[in-house]
Formats: C-alpha cells, sequence, structure tokens
C-alpha cells in the first residue's frame, strides 16, 4: 500500500493553528495527507488531537533575539525536520517562515509553502529596532523563499506587488489566496442587539492595530454627546513590541471611555453583540476579525491600507477612512451609530461578499491545489 505523504505545519501557537489553521489540516487529513503541527502548546493541544493531528511541542519565542539562543532553536527545528522527514512543510508566520525555511534546506525537505499573513511589526513600525530588521528580513526572503520547490502564499495584491516590486521573490513562486477563510455556516447573518448601539474593536491590543485612534474616536464621539458603548475584545501581547499594557486598558475603561472585554473564544457570539465592528489596523494581510464580521451581517469601518481595504467596498458594506486619522474615522462611526437602515443594508452587503469570495472552502481547495502542484513538479 501506498504511503500517506507527509505534511507537516510549523505554527508559533497552538490557539492560533486552532483559529487559522485547522479546518485546512483537517480537509487536508481527509485527502489523504499524514498530518503533523510543530507548535508551542499551551491550551489547545486537546482540540489539536482530537481533530487527529499529531502534536510535535516547541517552543519559539516571537520576540527572541540573542544569537546563541536563536541558533538553539534553529538546530532544534532542523533536528526536528530530519527525524519527521516530511513531503511538505507549511510554515505561518514571519519567524516560523524564516527559520523553517532555513531548516529544511539543512534538512533536505522537498517541498514548502510559506504563508504571510501580513508583514507585521517589522514593516509596519516605524521604531529604529524596526528600521534596523527590515533590510535583514528583505535579505532572507531573497535568499531563502526562491527555492525551486516553494511557494509563497500572500493574502492581497498590495503584498504581492511589495514583494515582487522589491524582488524579494520571484513572481512564479507567489500565490494569492485571501485570507485563511470565514465558515459562512458559524458566522451567520443575525439580527442586531437592541438597545445602546455598541461599537466593537476585536484584535490582539498592539498599537499597530489602531488601538489608541479608536479610543480617541470613542472620546471625540462621546464629547459630541453620541451615546454608544465603545468595546475592546481580545488581549495584549507581551511577545509583540507594539504592546498596549494592561494598565493602560484597565485606565481606558476606569476613565468610562470604553469597555474591555479581554480575550474570547466564541467571536461568533462576541460578534452578535455588536452593532458596529472597527478595526482601524495600519496594515494586515486580510483581517479575519473583518471577514467573520462582514459575514455575521455587520457593518464595518476600517483603514484604508493593505488587507484592510480587500474587505470593504467604501459606502457598500462599510467606511474605508485614511490611515491615522481620528476625526474621519470618527465620522465614519458616527454615520453609522446613527443609521440602522444603513447599518443593515451595509451588513447584507458584506454577507454576500464573504458568500462570495472569502469561504472556507475556497481558501481549503486553492491552498491543497498548491500543495499537489508542488508534488507533481
Amino acid at each position: 500500500m501506498m504511503q500517506s505523504p507527509k505534511l507537516l505545519y510549523f505554527v508559533t501557537e497552538d490557539w492560533y493553528f486552532c483559529s487559522h489553521r485547522l479546518p485546512l489540516a483537517v480537509a487536508a487529513k481527509s485527502a489523504g495527507y499524514d498530518v503533523s503541527l510543530v507548535t508551542h502548546v499551551n491550551a489547545h493541544g486537546e482540540v489539536i488531537r482530537k481533530a487527529g493531528i499529531r502534536l510535535i511541542p516547541f517552543d519559539l519565542s516571537r520576540r527572541g533575539m540573542n544569537p546563541l539562543s536563536e541558533l538553539a532553536v534553529l538546530a532544534r527545528l532542523i533536528n526536528v525536520y530530519r527525524k519527521e522527514k516530511p513531503d511538505i512543510l507549511h510554515h505561518v508566520a514571519m519567524k516560523p517562515v524564516l527559520y523553517g525555511s532555513l531548516a529544511a534546506r539543512f534538512a533536505g525537505v522537498p517541498c514548502v509553502v510559506n504563508a504571510l499573513a501580513g508583514l507585521g511589526y517589522i514593516f509596519t513600525s516605524d521604531t529604529p529596532k524596526a528600521r534596523c530588521l527590515r533590510p535583514i528580513v528583505a535579505s532572507a526572503f531573497k535568499s531563502l523563499l526562491n527555492r525551486k520547490k516553494s511557494r509563497l502564499i500572500l493574502q492581497n495584491d498590495d503584498d504581492r506587488k511589495l514583494f515582487i516590486c522589491n524582488r524579494f521573490i520571484n513572481v512564479e513562486r507567489i500565490k494569492l489566496i485571501r485570507g485563511s477563510g470565514v465558515d459562512t455556516e458559524v458566522f451567520s447573518l443575525s439580527p442586531e442587539p437592541t438597545g445602546i448601539p455598541v461599537v466593537m474593536l476585536a484584535s490582539r491590543m498592539l498599537l499597530d492595530k489602531g488601538i489608541v485612534e479608536f479610543v480617541e474616536a470613542a472620546k471625540l464621539l462621546k464629547g459630541r454627546g453620541i451615546d454608544a458603548r465603545f468595546v475592546l475584545v481580545g488581549d495584549t501581547d507581551i511577545h509583540n513590541p507594539s504592546a498596549i499594557s494592561n494598565e493602560q486598558l484597565v485606565s481606558w475603561q476606569s476613565e468610562g471611555v470604553i469597555e474591555w472585554w479581554g480575550r474570547h473564544e466564541g467571536m461568533p457570539a462576541v460578534l452578535q453583540q455588536a452593532n458596529v465592528v472597527c478595526l482601524p489596523s495600519y496594515r494586515e494581510g486580510l483581517p479575519k476579525v473583518l471577514l467573520e464580521a462582514a459575514s455575521s451581517g455587520r457593518a464595518i469601518v476600517t483603514k484604508d491600507v493593505p488587507g484592510c481595504r480587500e474587505v470593504v467596498r467604501n459606502g457598500e458594506n462599510g467606511f474605508l477612512v485614511p490611515l491615522h486619522s481620528v476625526a474621519e474615522l470618527a465620522d465614519a462611526l458616527q454615520k453609522l451609530i446613527g443609521n440602522k437602515t444603513l447599518r443593515h443594508k451595509m451588513g447584507v452587503r458584506g454577507r454576500e461578499i464573504v458568500v462570495n469570495e472569502f469561504s472556507i472552502e475556497k481558501v481549503i481547495k486553492e491552498t491543497l491545489s498548491a500543495y499537489d502542484e508542488l508534488r507533481t513538479q
């Protein structure tokens, strides 16, 4: 009997894998792959095992910068790849892509899929550290992403153009797959809640997600006498340099500016409590929360930046506002807070867009096709 091809995912955190890649891994298993996952196992290990995915625990700090420690991490990863002998590797996010691609060379893995869900802190921040790391990462892209039997999955056309214009990668190695997909049955069209309108931002609590601009817009609208609740959903991320501290979030809540609900697992039910969903991010791959909000029938306000503009047709299913403009963000939110009919119209249109363009079935089909293409080259 012919042995099943081995597919190995490498993701930093188990919760992220469950949120963004578990349905894909299950579909790959159903398609005949022997599927395993290398990740930091925290609270989601049992969910992954129950799905039939073999777990290989692996700790990787996203902020690690000590050269000796990072070389030790790379050596451990090479050993894992040599032991597992996968036919295909699928790396997700910046550090797994860079470390995993290098380890794959040493371990002799034949096929590599790299997926970048946006370009992250290094390309969105203007801090000295980010500016210093940017050319190093760019050089690594050019060196590691151009092997013959490899694909780079990008989520939006802006990132695709950036990689091509900067000659990070040959165009034929890029595959554009728009997001990680939405289960439109789980995130179903639902009526808005009654009462005071709730404007929700669900994300990691990071500066580059536009949290500060959201809070400033909330202050502005409250100063105008607008009756609405402004809610932040999500935890801070101590491993990210742009993390907002718990103390700051508690302070904003104590001032009565926002409500901070913390992290929630059941996002379908959370989004049903919103009237408007806002994500004033600086740059994204393709933000899953906006797709989930649109699938749930919620009008959206977001920034006119890469990734976010992929989801919103300005004036149809939400509003796009300029980067860093608090006043225009507040104006767009005010239009929706005061107009239930417009919110409903935009919510229905957003649902149509997600069903037609961003369903989980479409993303799975395109990704499995990428695996097959590599294996048959």
